[in-house]
């Protein structure tokens, strides 16, 4: 079977969006020879100030891996890689792990809550670490606020045992919002929940992203990617396709050779 060609497509934001994220050349590699894994590979790509993007793709595809490098939890292997003005790339590891606490939230499929925590004490944990500065008492102020801005101002002192896997979701995204960040990252959030509450997980979202913050949402599920402000399609670590306001613009095809 012939290899694989995919295009290399610089995408960025519409005109007249600035960008918060710049990767460029951004490659992530495991091993070395020819035992090397490739989980991105050589991707150019922007992202606007207040853009809803989603991030799509089959298994393997990438897109996780992408998520994890943009959100800081994850190193390229080469590349430079500039979120909300900074060089994360280029951070130490201190230094990474105190701006992903202040800058970036961060959504998972597995909602991640401490299960002998309350939902305010979940979210209180992760005001925290963004800043140490604050006292007890602004924490859970702005747990408090968080809590009430995804609708769960009146559960606030629940174990996560005592609510749905919506309502679970629902505070880690309280969780990722509650330092205020400019980036939210979230890996395939909808994928355990029912389409109502996936629905919902994704409104919330896409609120988000309409009041200013931006938001990179990975997923297989296209009732929701087709709502982003742009798509962005990865294969094999590439991206493969672009797609911005309905309209397909990337205009190479991916060839995939035949056995």
């Amino acid at each position: 079977m012939e290899s694989t060609t995919l295009p290399s497509l610089d995408q960025s934001p519409p005109n007249g969006v600035r960008p918060l994220v710049r990767a460029r050349d951004l490659t992530r590699r495991w091993g070395k020879g020819a035992a090397a894994q490739l989980g991105v590979d050589r991707v150019d790509l922007s992202i606007g100030h207040g853009e809803l993007v989603a991030i799509v793709g089959p298994s393997g595809s990438g897109k996780s891996t992408l998520g994890a490098l943009v959100a800081g939890i994850d190193r390229p292997t080469s590349g430079s890689l500039v979120v909300a003005g900074e060089r994360i790339d280029q951070l130490s590891d201190d230094r990474l792990a105190r701006w992903r606490g202040a800058a970036v939230g961060i959504v998972f499929q597995d909602f991640h809550l401490l299960p002998t925590l309350t939902a305010a004490e979940n979210v209180e944990l992760a005001a925290e670490l963004g800043d140490r500065r604050i006292g007890r008492r602004e924490r859970r102020r702005r747990a408090e606020a968080a809590l009430d801005q995804i609708g769960l101002a009146g559960k606030s002192r629940r174990l996560p045992s005592q609510l749905s896997g919506g309502e679970q979701q629902r505070v880690a995204i309280a969780r990722a919002i509650v330092n205020r960040p400019r980036l939210i990252v979230a890996d395939e959030p909808t994928g355990s929940l029912d389409q109502a509450s996936g629905h919902l997980v994704f409104d919330l979202l896409a609120g988000l992203a309409a009041a200013g913050t931006t938001v990179v949402f990975i997923t297989h599920d296209e009732n929701f990617s087709d709502r982003a402000d742009r798509i962005v399609g990865m294969l094999d670590g590439r991206i493969a396709a672009h797609t911005a306001g309905g309209v397909d613009v990337a205009l190479e095809p991916v060839l995939v050779g035949a056995v």
